[in-house]
């Protein structure tokens, strides 16, 4: 018996592996997410059992403990079961979990990474995560933790430089908000990607001070990517201006050495 976790990229189809596509090829059974693009599913066999298992902020259509379960009795039934998940299985996918469920039942696994939504949707806003002379780092949290609480992470990072990814936290966005306020951080720039990667996607920038009335005003909804930092502004900035601020960084940092 077999497990093939699958990673379906940050939503444009045409973002899987082809690694994953040549195992959708060979499926005989899919257990698929609300995040991984349907056009994916044209991949499989005609007579493969295609079975939607949702997993979307506030929309859950199967609890963690039903997926589970659900791997392991198609994998009994068809001696191999495809778990296709947006982005990549391991970065807040909870494939890991999976993973160790199957080996508890005799089940070996396959793991066929993704290319993250994370790094994915803020490139093709074009957002780079780090720049030279701007962005040594960057943070990737998630915006729900297992207690449905944003990360305490956030703390932390809010005190770096670095840039940093936020993933399913925008009902959380004036917590974190509030979190570079109390820093001073008024003034970091500060943006959100709606459907990253896909034709409707929507995006807002701003500063920490007045993202949250521009996103309501666009009615940003999930899901949605949230990206903070001096990055963040580049897509709005003219060249002179991008080139202006990477002086001022490279002359910041040879004072202090």
């Amino acid at each position: 018996m077999k497990l093939t976790l699958i990673g379906a990229g940050p939503g444009d189809p045409d973002l899987i592996t082809l690694k994953g596509i040549k195992a959708l090829r060979k499926a005989r059974v899919v257990l698929y997410d609300s995040l991984a693009h349907p056009s994916l599913l044209d991949y499989c066999p005609e007579d493969c059992v295609k079975i939607l298992v949702g997993k979307r902020f506030g929309k859950t259509s199967c609890g963690q403990d039903e997926i589970n379960d659900l791997i392991v009795e198609k994998a009994r039934q068809y001696g191999e079961v495809v778990r296709l998940k947006g982005g990549d299985s391991f970065i807040f996918g909870r494939g890991y979990e999976e993973l160790m469920f199957a080996a508890e039942h005799g089940i070996e696994s396959e793991v066929i990474p993704g290319i993250s939504s994370s790094y994915a949707a803020p490139a093709l806003a074009g957002i780079p995560l780090t720049s030279r002379g701007m962005s040594e780092s960057f943070w990737v949290i998630t915006g729900t933790t297992k207690q449905h609480a944003l990360s305490k992470d956030v703390h932390l990072a809010a005190q770096s430089t670095a840039t940093v990814v936020i993933l399913m936290g925008l009902h959380k966005l004036q917590e974190i908000v509030s979190i570079y306020s109390e820093l001073g951080k008024f003034d970091e720039s500060i943006s959100i990607i709606q459907n990253g990667t896909l034709e409707n996607q929507k995006v807002v920038t701003g500063k920490i001070g007045n993202i949250v009335p521009l996103s309501q005003v666009a009615e940003m909804a999930s899901p949605a990517i949230i990206v903070v930092g001096k990055v963040a502004a580049l897509p709005d900035l003219s060249y002179d201006k991008v080139r202006e601020m990477m002086q001022q960084s490279q002359s910041v940092s040879g004072l202090a050495e």
